[in-house]
């Protein structure tokens, strides 16, 4: 049974709205229910929802089904924003009323994150940003600790040197753009419409490249000299690591974020190049290294809170009424940034 948790302003409830998948499949699968709170157990805090967001991972793991994500039918959603409304034993450093964000629910073994409430683990939580709203905030989690390491803890990116993002408005690929520039790199980014190439030099980009009215190949060359970039991105989710093999220098590092497919290697090979694959659900799916997502997290927001990071958000508002819309939207690749899901006003 839920635990009644006294509350700064009034009492946790015993039920909440919540999203609930029935079973794997398409957008449809979704559908609005009652469910209980769960009280937070030790080392977890009850979270009251304000927003969260739709990944590409998050509709992979609805299509598919229960390998990596919770029994069905169940609760999906990977992104947290909210505030503390209950604390389990044993958790320092975050008090009731906290505002905190987080990639921590909606894969296997844990509740999701599109419901009014959700009891996760302390340690995948970090105080949100607190130069922009909550529903801000909720864009950021999942891509944000993709980005960072994919390019800070396994390609090493240096001061000086230069990078490619492939897919510089999605996701991953417009936090990306941003991590790279702190750190003082060169950034260029693929694009597909010169309203995009406009978007990604907002975020930071020294040179944009439209993969569908220019070479690849040839732009590489001219932003490098003939040398190739010494970090190549894949932030697309793309079947083919070609483009950012050929992009790549020799000793060049590529990072991928998916890898799923069966791709020719010879181009790393004849190149030297390392090859990294981020997937940042392990913590979640392992219970390893958890709280490294919560320092990256910390990161993240005194970035935004300097003004040197901010989330890319589409447009479109969607409801836990309307999650089914905000995933076909994604899916049509009809998304400008990221897809934000109302559940509370804040």
């Amino acid at each position: 049974m839920s635990a009644v948790v006294p509350l700064v302003h009034g009492h946790v409830p015993a039920t909440m709205r919540a999203a609930v998948a029935r079973s794997a499949g398409g957008p449809e699968v979704f559908e609005l229910a009652e469910r209980p709170v769960a009280a937070p157990r030790a080392g977890e805090v009850l979270v009251r929802q304000v927003a969260s967001s739709v990944n590409p991972a998050d509709t992979k793991i609805r299509a598919r089904g229960p390998a990596l994500g919770p029994a069905l039918p169940g609760v999906l959603g990977m992104d947290v924003a909210g505030t503390v409304a209950a604390i389990g034993r044993g958790v320092t450093g975050l008090r009731v009323g906290d505002a905190v964000y987080g990639a921590a629910g909606g894969v296997r073994g844990m509740a999701g994150a599109y419901a009014e409430y959700l009891a996760t683990d302390a340690r995948l939580l970090a105080p949100a940003p607190r130069t922009i709203p909550l529903r801000d905030a909720a864009a950021l989690p999942l891509v944000s600790i993709t980005a960072w390491e994919g390019l800070f803890d396994r390609a090493r990116l240096e001061p000086g040197e230069r990078v490619l993002v492939l897919g510089g408005t999605g996701g991953v690929g417009h936090v990306a753009i941003q991590l790279a520039k702190t750190r003082g790199a060169f950034v260029a980014a693929t694009v597909s419409s010169p309203e995009k190439a406009a978007l990604a030099t907002s975020l930071g980009a020294d040179a944009t490249i439209d993969y569908r009215r220019e070479s690849l190949e040839t732009r590489t060359a001219e932003l490098t000299q003939g040398r190739g970039f010494d970090v190549v991105f894949d932030a697309t989710g793309g079947a083919d690591l070609a483009p950012a093999f050929g992009a790549a220098r020799r000793n060049g590092q590529v990072v991928a974020i998916v890898s799923t497919f069966t791709a020719d290697l010879t181009p790393m090979h004849h190149k030297g190049l390392g090859l990294h694959i981020v997937f940042m659900l392990l913590p979640m799916l392992h219970d390893e290294s958890r709280e490294r997502h919560g320092a990256i997290l910390r990161e993240v927001a005194a970035l935004v809170d300097a003004g040197r990071l901010r989330p890319l958000i589409d447009p479109a508002r969607h409801t836990l009424a309307t999650i089914g819309d905000a995933h076909a939207q994604l899916e049509a690749g009809r998304a400008l940034g990221k897809v934000v899901i109302d559940i509370a006003v804040p």
